[in-house]
């Protein structure tokens, strides 16, 4: 097993990596005390060899690595890309580009929704893969051989797979719908949310906009907070205590200390006082530059009724075609269509559109029924 420690043997391997038309790549990172990821192990894997890249030795230059990332020659073929393609970008500045998700080309090919890679390799190849060193502390050294064998065998099962559904989607001819995903996989805004947006990964508790100024407010210095200390958010402050001030408006060092959601203490920390800063800010704003509070579509009559409708159609649709539900439509994007025929959802557009979502607007018009027909349930044409 080759494990490299240094640049000039990661230049080599990459070197010899670039000369293939794939690789496989996987990592292993801790998150549970931080905001940024630890980069603890890179997996990579060519057609004929492969190698583990220990990031954490002593003067090790990634460069190498974030080049073969970067080199579009080559895909770069991963199974649950984000959270690897986060790192990747924070740390190398770049997006592995082109890239095949194996979880979402399973999910086109019939696999279920996001379906485990242990399961994914199970089907494919019928190997098992041992998953005792699945909750490993890769921060430490020295790793085992086991620990290293299961972190190997993340990539070099992955070459099956990969070949497996690759012809499974040229034969189906789907691959321009999984390359269609791969845009969103590719976007950088993906990964890098600016931190006036942060309160966007909140849920909309307020109900005036001096509240929603406040929680916008105060979201973002959680944000900021979070990155400068490199701490996770909740660490910082909870969701709940960002809506408890949203509403409640603390002014001082004792309105901000009777809060419930706040951590008792809190109020005493150096962090309390920009804190204070910033709700003093956003209430200080006029009211003719505050944002409306953004109010629900009411949807119409029989709506509710139409989505039930759809989920039987998608279900339909989705067995009949071989592909995951999950990715042909959520549930929000159901009440959505029920709702509004031109509703902006991923389902009208696309393949989705040619798949499901053309049928979808068929049966709210009335031009198709469901119906109960040889102890199944039929899609029927009308007259």
């Amino acid at each position: 097993m080759k494990i490299i420690t240094d640049t000039q043997s990661l230049a080599r391997a990459c070197a010899a990596f670039a000369e293939h038309d794939y690789v496989t790549v996987d990592t292993e990172f801790l998150r549970e005390t931080t905001f940024w990821p630890i980069l603890c192990l890179i997996q990579i894997a060519g057609p004929e060899d492969e190698c583990i890249v220990d990031p954490m030795a002593e003067g090790v230059d990634l460069k190498p690595f974030f080049d073969l990332m970067a080199d579009e020659s080559v895909v770069k073929v991963f199974h649950a890309a984000r959270q690897d393609i986060e790192i990747i970008h924070n740390l190398g500045g770049l997006i592995p580009k082109p890239l095949f998700d194996t979880q979402v080309a399973a999910m086109v090919c019939g696999y279920g929704d996001s379906v485990a890679y242990n399961a994914l390799v199970q089907r494919i190849t019928g190997e098992q893969i041992d998953k005792t060193s699945r909750f490993t502390d890769w921060s430490r050294r020295p790793l085992t051989q086991k620990q290293l064998t299961y972190a190997l065998a993340d990539v070099t099962h992955l070459r099956d797979v990969y070949a497996a559904l690759d012809a499974d989607l040229q034969r189906k001819q789907r691959a321009h719908w999984v390359a269609e995903e791969m845009s969103v996989l590719t976007n950088a805004e993906t990964y890098d949310l600016p931190v006036e947006k942060a309160w966007t990964r909140l849920k909309m508790r307020v109900r005036k906009p001096r509240d929603l100024a406040v929680m916008k407010a105060v979201a973002q210095w959680r944000e900021c907070e979070a990155r400068d200390k490199d701490l996770p958010r909740g660490r910082v402050m909870k969701d709940d205590a960002i809506y408890e001030i949203a509403q409640q408006h603390p002014q001082d060092i004792a309105a901000l200390s009777r809060l419930r959601a706040v951590p008792r203490g809190f109020e005493k920390s150096a962090a309390a006082a920009s804190l204070l800063d910033t709700v003093a800010m956003a209430l200080s704003l006029p009211d003719d530059e505050l944002a409306p509070v953004p109010r629900p579509v009411r949807a119409p009559e029989g709506a509710g009724a139409a989505s039930e409708l759809l989920k039987v159609l998608l279900k339909l649709v989705a067995e009949h075609h071989g592909v995951a539900a999950k990715i042909i439509a959520t549930g929000d994007d159901l009440d959505k269509i029920a709702a509004d025929d031109k509703a902006d959802v991923a389902a009208l557009k696309g393949w989705r559109h040619e798949l499901f979502g053309a049928q979808a607007l068929e049966l709210k018009r009335g031009d198709i029924a469901l119906g109960f027909e040889r102890r199944k349930i039929q899609i029927i044409e009308l007259e």
